[in-house]
Parts: structure tokens; sequence; C-alpha cells
């Protein structure tokens, strides 16, 4: 078969890089050409829809201006509002929206107050173009709006509105549109805080459930390990069959999303259903346009989804798994290395911060898991897990596998010790904690063994299971798989920070749909005397 895949051939899609694909997709796809051919192709129907009886009959005229151009922007109505972080949390934060049709000069009011919104923002407008050909739909644009605030005050709330030319949030009438968000606490702060974390969402009835119970927990920001909104099925990082991609997803996403997402932080990483081949030579260029993260990696332009920042006394670090990924190669090794050798150096910087007590790191392919669908991936086994036992990373969160799943303090693919139900984890003891966060809201898989959680324990020494390395899968029996459950569920983090010499905790629960608590932990660590925080 050489079927055409979004217009690549089976023979081309199966062994083209992603930078080879998308170089095929644009030649093949140029938006001049394409919308050249879309008004020939309009005139031949319109001439071809008559007999010669009927030629006597008008025939519609071709319509080249822009049928939005008369549309006042008093009747767009911004959606989808989400924030992000800078760098500093503390004094930065990016908000992002989306408007349905073009609009004229967008901007960002803010203030302290709802009712005093007096400072007037910029906002720039990212314009994403998917032509006919690429996905279900026809030509769409889809305009994204970002602005960028800086100079906050630590600690801070404040209120904000999105607008533009016709349609001002400071308007009477326009309350039901403001929005508020809280700067992250000051260096040293010892206010405890909460934060949350999933992967694998899509718009569902049970995402929207889901977001609605992370949202009661009050979450200072939101963790999202990747796979996005499931745009792209086929998740192989390859042009999908043209009945499968659907850029109009993420309208749907982002506004079911808007609730949680446009007073929490939404920080994202990328996976393997997040490489949309014609945006990018990378396959991120989509969410260039959709999202605006911390540009502090190695290269904000080459890799977007791979950043740090610091909230309280917990650094989160962001990586992108498909670099190192055996089991999904298309874009494995396209940072040439560059992306672990930043992930070592970032990692011995977070652990010298004196303001820093504890190390998260979250991306999407799991180290270590069991399910019967993805398990392990061996490039993260290999380029990373030493990192993270090297400088004694206090939790890693991953998604990938639609479960809940987390492991022993593991070192050298072994665990350690046991980390019971409502047990202690003190990382200075050595080993690795691992959670598997993939049941956000797309099918859930399962596991080769009986599930195992919090009242309905089940423990089992021994389970058989797989990772992938770069000769294919290989089966292992492994000892790390604590804890397992297969519902919808997420997890929260309890963080309990305190005065120097004192103990600092950070609590693990999950949660699942219902509510209902399946497993808890607590990582344990001795506060650093103060000083400096970088």
């Amino acid at each position: 078969m050489n079927t055409p895949r979004m217009g690549l051939p089976d023979r081309l899609a199966d062994t083209l890089s992603m930078p080879e694909q998308h170089e095929y997709l644009r030649r093949a796809f140029s938006r001049r050409g394409l919308l050249r051919g879309g008004a020939v192709a309009a005139t031949g129907v319109a001439l071809a829809g008559g007999t010669a009886g009927a030629a006597a009959a008008a025939t519609p005229t071709l319509v080249t201006g822009s049928a939005t151009s008369t549309v006042h922007g008093s009747l767009v109505a911004p959606f989808g509002r989400h924030i992000a972080y800078g760098a500093d949390p503390r004094t930065q934060m990016r908000v992002s929206w989306q408007v349905p049709l073009p609009v004229k000069k967008p901007f960002l009011r803010i203030g302290r107050s709802p009712l005093d919104l007096s400072h007037r923002i910029p906002a720039e407008v990212r314009d994403l173009f998917t032509p006919t050909g690429i996905g279900k739909s026809a030509d769409i644009d889809q305009y994204y709006v970002h602005a960028a605030l800086d100079n906050l005050s630590p600690d801070t709330t404040y209120y904000y509105g999105v607008g533009h030319d016709g349609f001002d949030p400071a308007d009477a009438g326009a309350a039901h549109t403001i929005y508020s968000f809280r700067t992250a606490p000051r260096t040293h702060s010892t206010r405890p805080f909460t934060f949350t974390a999933f992967g694998d969402q899509n718009p569902s009835y049970t995402s929207i459930g889901l977001n609605a119970l992370v949202q009661a927990q009050n979450p200072a920001f939101h963790l999202h390990a990747g796979d996005i909104c499931y745009a792209e099925e086929t998740g192989h990082g390859l042009p999908g069959d043209a009945s499968n991609y659907d850029a109009r997803q993420w309208d749907s996403f982002l506004a079911q999303i808007e609730p949680l997402s446009s007073r929490v932080p939404w920080m994202v990483a990328f996976g393997n259903h997040d490489m949309e081949s014609w945006y990018s030579p990378n396959g991120y260029g989509g969410n260039e346009a959709r999202f605006t993260l911390p540009t502090n990696g190695f290269d904000a332009t080459s890799a977007p989804g791979v950043y740090s920042f610091v909230h309280g006394n917990v650094g989160v670090v962001s990586v992108d798994a498909n670099d190192v990924s055996y089991e999904i190669p298309a874009n494995k090794g396209y940072t040439g290395g560059k992306q672990t050798a930043w992930l070592d150096k970032r990692l011995t910087e977070l652990r010298a911060r004196t303001d820093v007590d504890f190390i998260v790191v979250f991306h999407h392919h799991c180290a270590f898991s069991t399910t019967s669908s993805h398990a392990s991936e061996g490039g993260v086994r290999e380029q990373w897990v030493p990192l993270y036992e090297k400088h004694q990373v206090d939790l890693v969160v991953n998604g990938h596998n639609h479960v809940y799943e987390r492991t022993d303090p593991v070192v050298q693919d072994k665990a350690v010790r046991t980390l019971p139900i409502g047990g202690t984890h003190e990382p200075t003891r050595g080993g690795v904690v691992y959670v598997t966060a993939g049941a956000g809201g797309e099918s859930v898989y399962s596991f080769p063994v009986a599930d195992s959680y919090e009242g309905h324990e089940d423990a089992i020494d021994s389970v058989p299971t797989y990772w992938t390395g770069k000769d294919g899968q290989v089966t292992e029996n492994v000892d790390w798989s604590r804890v397992r459950y297969t519902g919808y569920s997420f997890i929260r983090v309890d963080v309990a920070p305190a005065a120097p010499g004192r103990t600092t905790t950070l609590t693990v629960r999950a949660l699942a749909a219902t509510g209902a608590e399946v497993d808890r932990f607590t990582v344990s660590r001795k506060v650093k005397k103060a000083g400096h925080g970088h």
C-alpha cells in the first residue's frame, strides 16, 4: 500500500524523521499554492454544476476578500484563557487566550482590584494556519493571543481581563470576564501550598469532571505531563491519516480547561501526541503558538518544552522525553545531547540553592511503569535516571501510561526499600520515587497483575513487564511497583516549608475521579541554612 497519510506516502511516513516530514508537508501544502488551487477548484465546481440547458443560470461569485473583515470587535469574545509562569514565578506571569476571528490591537488590563484595571499591556497575536489536507478540517486559522507580565510583586493577587478594539473588559457589564491569579511567594517563605498534576487529557466529560476536582484543591499551579489534548491521534510523531488529525480539538480543549487554567498556571510538558509535524521541524510549532512557557531551557526555539521554575521551596523541571525515546523515535536525538547536559547542569544549580529543598521533574514517557501498553522507556532510564539518582531528585512525575502507578525508591532499576501507602521517603537515604499520573481523561490502560491501592492492597513482590530499548522490547520482572490503580485520577502535592534546621515535607496524594484517596506518601527533608536565594 502507498496510501497517502496527510499527503505523505506510507513508505516515507514510516521512515522520515520529524524535520524531514515537516519539509515534505510544507512543500506539498504551501499556503500560497494551496489557496490558489482552492480558488480554481471552487470555480470548476460552479461551472460544472449545471447542464447545457441551464447555461444562462447565474453562477456563484467567488469571494476573495476576508469574510470576517466587517465583524466588529464587540462581537468577538475571547475564550480559552490559560496562564503560565515565567522563569521567575514571583514576578512573572504569561497570559494567553484565543479569539475565533481576527481582532485589532489586543491587550490585557491588570490591577490589584477588579474595580481598578488601570494598567493596559499590549498583546501579541500568533496566527496558526492549518490547510485543507492536514487533518479533518478545511482551511483553518486559529488566533492565539499572548501578553507578558513582568515586574509583579511576589505573593500578590492580581486581577486581569483581556480585550481588543471594540471589547474592553473594564467596561460596564464586562465584570464576568475578569479573572485573577496569585504570584509565587517570596524566597524562604514558610507558607504552605499545593500543586496538582496529571497527564494524557482530552476534551471529554470525564476530563471536565476531573478538572473541576483539581480546581477544588485550590492548587498554586498545575503540571500537565504531556499528551495534552490528542488533536494528533496517531501518537507516533508521524503525519496521521487525514481523517485523524483535527486542529479544532485544541479549541475545545482550551475552552474546557479555562475555569482552571485562567486562574492557575498551567505548566505543560510535551508528549508523543504533541508532535504535530505540519507546524515546525520539531513538531512543536503549534504549541509554540498556543502556549508561552518559560524560556530558560538550553534553547527555547528548538526545545520549547524544556524549562524550569521555582515556587516556594520546590524547584520544578520540565524535559522533553521525545528526545530520548526508543519506543517512539520520531524526535529521538533532536537536541544532540544538549537537553541531557542542560538537565544535569540545572539539577546541580537547583540542588545548590538554599531556597530550594525539593526538586520535582516531570516529563511524558515513563522510566518505570508496568502497564500492558507502553510500560517503561529505556531511553529515559539510560539518559536521565542516573541524573535523578545523582542529584537526589525528590519526585519524578510522568504520563504516557493511562493509569496511576507509584514505585518504591529505586536505584539502578531496583527497589532499595519498601515505601508503603502512608509511608515516608527520605531521599538522603538513596532512591528516587516515580509516579505515573497518566489517567487524566484518555481511556485507561491495564496492568498485567491486580491493582493495589489504598484500602485494596494486593502486594506482589514480582511483576512481569517490559521496557523498550534500542533493540525493541525487553521483558523483565520488577520489584518496585508498589501502588497500581486503573481508574481516572490525578495527584495532589501538599508542600509544608519550614524554618532552617527543621523538617520540611512534600506529601503526595493520588485522588480518584470520585475524590477518594488511592495513595499517599510523604517526602521529608531537613531545611538548609538560610542564605541567598540564587
